[in-house]
């Protein structure tokens, strides 16, 4: 576990100091601010770590039992590390520049991450000079410099806290992870927190799936004043028996709790309009109350998070990119924070500023102090805030600052000036008006002092266009007052399913419940999508069936694992850990051993055995009358619909809630229609289908009887099954078309249906077909005038201009500016010498300069592409060939012909 370093006490400033940041950008906004005397370098993140693989494991222990999981479980949790690919070259940098240095400061991060980098960093460098650790939470002069005045060591209790949560974090997806693999499907992951994410987007697809609707009737009058003045009011009882509203419903019956109610139906809604709307109305009674609004708090990494979806849409990964360049470009304050807290002087600022800006009528009297309501909030912290002594306004940074992160920082700004500012102060007024045995209400808002909302309005771009909005101005009305009713509207309503959480919501669930840390969230979210546990709709996290069988086998079998009651006790465990109130192999030995309840590795020794892959795999749709059930089954490849022998293809993307049980049944049926054909190709007489497979509908012609691979077609986008007869399916078999020969290149012009739309081709360019035209009916001359058109967005048009798509700063290696680059297999980041290509699941949008650093390493470390090596023949004696060798060098010969040939017609 972590050791003290051999920090010297005290601030005497060296003659010559190599300081270590995490990032070459932290590197250069640091360098800024210190004089010649000092060398910034960066580790580029971790510089140690778990083996990631059998590969990467060291062979002196290769023959462990415990090697696949990098951690010695039988010697007191001892983790194996080992430097990760590609970070070689730059500990040698590291290992130099120390050489030449006589003090050696660690600069990096102030969370558990940071501190362990740094204790990472001692046990490699083994540095024979004073040793001091620099602790800073904004990138500025007066902060760095005050860091240097007053150094400290390394924490050992954070350290350890860090160590032990990568261990637990190791052990549960290591020895959980293949127990998915046999039972599920392979290549699946699981995760402490992560698989309890799963669960909770799984348990409200559940919510939704078990939903029944209601739909109810009332009415919405509109009325009006002698003066002519005008307002609205809904339904609210007749002869005393209330209207219905959504939440008087059950969720799972679709009933009402309280059948006393009044539930209308469009019918006896109309008649009842129609009855009443000639009556007379009266007001009997105007409620005025008064209420007052407080400022939001400054932000926490969770609530910039949650903000920055609802009102910018971005990803928690996006969020959180912005914010990693803001803070390491001396803009705002270190992004991971749990606190609200703000420092007097930051106080003092945002004071100063909503006097200047505001006016004195929103400076409140006394300072406004928060305090974190999240368990374990480190107040010793700041909230996120902008940084330096006075802030920087946002105007001046326009120019600086890329537009995403003007968007972050002016939002930064504002919710930290609006968190100093004056309560806002407004009355609701609640007005009923009866008549005909009917009561009316209708609530409105009036906004007597904006206060913080001037600066912020939480949720929205504009405050002065959302305090417009806010208010509901209404007439001023006295009790007794008669009303002459203009419209009488019946007014349809159904009651509607829980939401799917976006990742703003669940961001705030997990938060609320203590399960896991903020700053992890947004690579939680990123795995569950690219471990293919949930996919997007909208803004929506849609859990797939391969979530439902997972959660279904944890919840069955391994429960304490997905449990949130425990999953957040060892949130409390950890933090713990890290103040030195809990021993660490103790806790880890509990964990994985048992203490009082049962391990992880007793649990898991027999379920191998236990578990029926069949029946964690199936989940139940429902069962028809006199029927067998339907379920979902997660299949190798993709899931199914089945009831007794009979099964139907389901598309990959579909939301679970869509599947009822007629949807299911009418799949079914679908897929035995499929197996009648729709007719015969009148060309080859062979039959033709319309069948439904793993990513939709399609068209078949031919069986795999008649021939391996039958042909087959998907439907156009903006097709349904229905609208498929026999001519159509021929049509979609024509494709790709050939349209003719370009007039002026004399190549040939291909009409496609693409994965993403159709289009059409010639040679190497492409263009997408505009929604009016079909790729079954487009003609030569219209493809021709497309592809005359130069390409107007996208990767294409930066490729055709050869353009980089992004250019980051140089590389500390090479000292070439690192690029965005896309080529014919995707998009690549290159630094001159080396190229890597994007993972598919990170988006060239989102890619930073550290992740464009992190994949040059590693493909740097991994070394050239091997080629296959040309195999060695032993010499032996001429002999006639043999009849299968004398045929495969004829065809051999004839294929090579063929492309000569080919080629010579094409030039």
């Amino acid at each position: 576990m972590a050791k003290k370093s051999n920090s010297k006490s005290g601030s005497g400033k060296p003659g010559k100091a190599l300081v270590i940041v995490e990032s070459p950008a932290k590197a250069k906004t640091i360098g800024k601010y210190l004089g010649p005397g000092y060398t910034v370098e960066a580790s580029i993140g971790h510089v140690r770590d778990l083996p990631q693989g059998a590969a990467q494991i060291p062979a002196q222990y290769k023959g462990e039992p415990w090697a696949n999981l990098g951690v010695n479980v039988n010697e007191n949790f001892a983790p194996l590390y080992i430097i990760p690919p590609g970070k070689s070259k730059q500990i040698k940098l590291l290992k130099d520049r120390l050489k030449e240095s006589d003090a050696l400061y660690l600069a990096t991060d102030e969370d558990r991450e940071g501190e362990a980098i740094s204790w990472h960093l001692l046990e490699i460098l083994r540095p024979k000079v004073p040793v001091h650790r620099l602790v800073f939470h904004e990138i500025t002069r007066d902060a760095i410099q005050s860091a240097l005045a007053s150094p400290r060591e390394v924490d050992d209790g954070l350290v350890r806290a860090q160590e032990t949560r990568r261990i637990l974090d190791r052990l549960y997806g290591y020895e959980v992870s293949p127990l998915l693999w046999r039972k599920v499907r392979p290549k699946l992951s699981a995760g402490r927190v992560q698989s309890v994410a799963v669960r909770m987007i799984v348990e409200r697809e559940r919510e939704r799936m078990a939903f029944v609707s209601a739909t109810w009737w009332d009415l919405v009058g509109k009325f009006a004043k002698a003066n002519n003045q005008q307002l609205e009011a809904q339904l609210l009882s007749v002869d005393g028996r209330r209207i219905p509203a959504g939440k008087d419903f059950d969720s799972s019956t679709g009933k009402l709790k309280n059948p006393e109610m009044m539930l209308l139906d469009g019918p006896a809604a109309a008649a009842l309009a129609e009855r009443i709307r000639r009556g007379s109305f009266r007001v009997t009674n105007v409620e005025e109350k008064p209420y007052t609004s407080r400022p939001y708090p400054p932000f926490t990494t969770s609530t910039l998070q949650q903000e920055a979806n609802r009102k910018l849409g971005f990803t928690a990964r996006r969020t959180m990119q912005v914010a990693q360049s803001l803070y390491e470009n001396g803009h705002i304050t270190y992004m991971r924070t749990d606190s609200t807290n703000l420092a007097q002087v930051a106080i003092d600022d945002a004071r100063r500023l909503v006097s200047q800006e505001y006016g004195n009528d929103f400076l409140p009297a006394e300072p406004r102090i928060y305090k974190s309501k999240v368990k374990n909030a480190q107040e010793a912290h700041e909230g996120i805030r902008p940084a330096g002594h006075p802030f920087e306004l946002p105007g001046s940074l326009r120019s600086e600052l890329n537009a995403d992160e003007f968007k972050i920082f002016d939002m930064i700004w504002k919710r930290t000036i609006a968190s100093q500012m004056a309560d806002a102060r407004g009355r609701r007024t609640t007005i009923t008006i009866e008549g005909e045995g009917c009561a009316f209400q209708v609530s409105g808002k009036t906004i007597d002092f904006p206060g913080y909302l001037r600066a912020y309005v939480e949720g929205s771009d504009s405050p002065e266009a959302e305090l417009a909005d806010q208010e509901t101005v209404l007439p001023h009305l006295e009790i007794g007052e008669s009303l002459a009713c203009l419209e009488m509207t019946a007014k349809e309503h159904s009651t509607q399913p829980p939401s799917r959480y976006s990742e703003a919501a669940l961001t705030k669930a997990l938060e609320e419940r203590g399960i896991g840390r903020p700053s992890t969230y947004a690579s939680i979210i990123d795995t569950i999508q690219n471990r293919n546990y949930a996919f997007k709709k909208g803004g929506a996290l849609v859990p797939t069936w391969v979530a439902f069988s997972v959660v279904s086998l944890l919840e069955e079998h391994l429960a304490s694992l997905v449990d949130y009651q425990f999953t957040a006790q060892m949130e409390d465990d950890l933090d713990a850990i890290s103040r030195g109130e809990r021993e660490y192999v103790e806790y880890l030995k509990s964990f994985y051993f048992g203490n009082g309840r049962p391990g992880l590795k007793p649990q898991l020794e027999h379920k191998g055995e236990e578990i029926d892959a069949r029946h964690v795999s199936r989940i139940l749709i429902g069962t028809p009358p006199g029927g067998e059930p339907v379920y979902v089954r997660v299949g190798r490849y993709s899931p199914f619909v089945e009831q007794g022998d009979r099964t139907a293809s389901l598309p990959d993307e579909t939301p679970p809630d869509e599947v009822t049980l007629d949807a299911a049944l009418n799949l079914l049926e679908q897929a035995a229609q499929g197996d009648e054909p729709l007719g015969t190709c009148p060309e080859t007489g062979k039959p033709v289908y319309l069948k439904t497979g793993r990513f939709g509908p399609y068209v078949q012609r031919g069986t795999p009887e008649d021939e391996e691979k039958p042909q087959n077609a998907s439907l156009l986008k903006s097709m349904t099954p229905a609208d498929v007869d026999l001519p159509t399916a021929l049509k979609l078999l024509t494709l790709p078309r050939n349209l003719g020969d370009h007039p002026q290149q004399g190549t040939p012009v291909m009409a496609f249906n693409g994965r993403f739309g159709p289009y059409v081709k010639c040679g190497e360019e492409t263009r997408s077909l505009p929604a009016e035209l079909s790729p079954l009916d487009v003609s030569l001359a219209q493809a021709v005038e497309l592809l005359a058109q130069p390409k107007q967005r996208g990767r294409g048009a930066a490729a055709a201009k050869r353009e980089p798509l992004k250019v980051f700063d140089e590389s500390p290696v090479t000292k070439q500016k690192v690029q965005l680059l896309d080529g014919r297999y995707g998009p690549y980041v290159t630094d001159g010498e080396t190229n890597a290509s994007l993972p598919k699941a990170t988006s060239p949008e989102e890619l930073t300069f550290d992740e464009a650093l992190g994949l040059l390493a590693a493909r740097a470390a991994a070394g050239p592409s091997k080629k296959k090596a040309p195999k060695k023949k032993a010499a032996k004696k001429k002999s006639s060939p043999s009849p299968a060798a004398t045929k495969k060098t004829a065809t051999k010969r004839a294929a090579t012909k063929k492309a000569v040939k080919s080629a010579k017609k094409k030039a």
